[in-house]
């Protein structure tokens, strides 16, 4: 499903509920826009729903493409199409389903739709996806905490936010993401060979420096170890400048990785190191769960709340490279507790998958909307859920 502009899914029924997803399209590389493309292929699969889409960073149309190109023009433009586009589109959705990161980008996508929401008397629900929450919470105090509360709810991908949000008095609940895991085939690894991966965006608050500080200690005893980091952003010649420091062998930087291409990635890897200082629901995580790779991650913002240290992964303080790469050692010389951690870490990311996630939304989107389900409730509840414990 290309998501770059906006578009309608699904189809109407007499109950239907028409929801408005506005989200970063994939011509923003990160979690979010992978995020939007499985909920709506995960909604095409309820008739109940009609789906349409408003993009953060819409396609200019026409000659006006060009106007992308250019600094600062770029932004004014797009966000102007974008208001443009949600005046269009919200007055048909009974919905608004907003995805927000922090900062310039709530300020500039999320804030407007939800305003405009409320300019039309539309439910809106802002789901509030950055580990930077605490932080903008805090320091934004204009825009932040008051347009957030014009919001009917605010839903995060996990209880780490939940806890974050209370801490400001306003409540929240925590909707997982979506891992499809049909497209991450599990592969139970006997013994574990120093191949490791990294797939963060190269940006300072993803710290894979750390991350090849401990690859040089892991090299140290293990010569032959491989390092693949995937994703691009602006530090990317400082690491590789700092790659060449370290004397790293058989360390690769390869870029952005398209979606598709990330299970043949993870299963030619048997070792996950992530080192993140600020995060909340990483989709690398889960996604190395469903395919059997064990995970070495920092314990920031949300991830103990996914994932829980020697059962479905180790976990080590923020900024340690040194007992990153001794988390590394265990795994490589303890093929009992490998085995151990990815089969539990396979058997809970069977919470993540579509169907369960899917079922939590529809119920949200109908406790908003109690006047057109007045009757026929039970039956509907009781499919979803039905869908929901589906074993896989």
């Amino acid at each position: 499903m290309e998501l770059n502009g906006t578009e309608s899914e699904g189809s109407e029924t007499n109950r239907g509920i028409k929801v408005l997803i506005v989200a970063p399209s994939l011509d923003i590389v990160g979690g979010q826009s992978r995020q939007a493309v499985r909920l709506m292929e995960a909604f095409r699969q309820d008739p109940s729903l009609t789906i349409g889409f408003v993009a953060h960073n819409p396609r200019l149309p026409g000659i006006a493409q060009h106007l992308q190109r250019i600094k600062y023009l770029r932004t004014l433009f797009t966000t102007l199409y974008q208001w443009l586009l949600l005046f269009l589109n919200i007055p048909r959705y009974d919905i608004i389903h907003i995805f927000s990161a922090s900062y310039y980008s709530y300020l500039l996508a999320a804030a407007p739709a939800i305003l405009i929401s409320r300019l039309f008397g539309k439910r809106c629900v802002i789901n509030y996806r950055s580990g930077e929450a605490e932080d903008h919470l805090a320091n934004w105090h204009l825009t932040a905490i008051p347009i957030i509360k014009l919001a009917n709810r605010i839903v995060t991908p996990s209880g780490y936010l939940v806890d974050v949000f209370a801490r400001f008095g306003l409540k929240a609940q925590a909707i997982y993401n979506i891992v499809e895991l049909d497209r991450f085939p599990y592969r139970e690894r006997e013994q574990l060979r120093p191949v490791f991966l990294v797939t963060r965006l190269l940006e300072p608050l993803y710290n894979v420096a750390c991350v090849l500080r401990a690859f040089a200690l892991i090299q140290e005893r293990f010569p032959e170890a491989k390092l693949t980091v995937g994703g691009d952003g602006f530090l990317r010649p400082d690491l590789e400048e700092l790659a060449r420091q370290l004397g790293l062998r058989n360390t690769e930087f390869i870029g952005f990785v398209p979606f598709d291409k990330m299970p043949e990635l993870y299963n030619e890897t048997d070792i996950y190191l992530t080192a993140t200082d600020i995060d909340n629901m990483p989709s690398s995580i889960t996604e190395c769960m469903a395919s059997g790779v064990p995970v070495v991650t920092s314990d920031a913002g949300g991830i103990p709340y996914i994932v829980t240290n020697e059962e479905t992964c180790l976990m080590i303080p923020r900024n340690d490279h040194q007992a990153m790469a001794d988390a590394a050692f265990r795994l490589l010389s303890d093929p009992a507790l490998a085995k151990r951690i990815t089969r539990n870490a396979r058997e809970s990311s069977k919470k993540f998958m579509s169907p369960g996630v899917r079922a939590e939304w529809v119920r949200l989107y109908r406790e908003l909307l109690p006047e057109k389900f007045a009757r026929g409730e039970s039956h509907h509840e009781a499919r979803m859920l039905s869908q929901s414990n589906t074993k896989f």
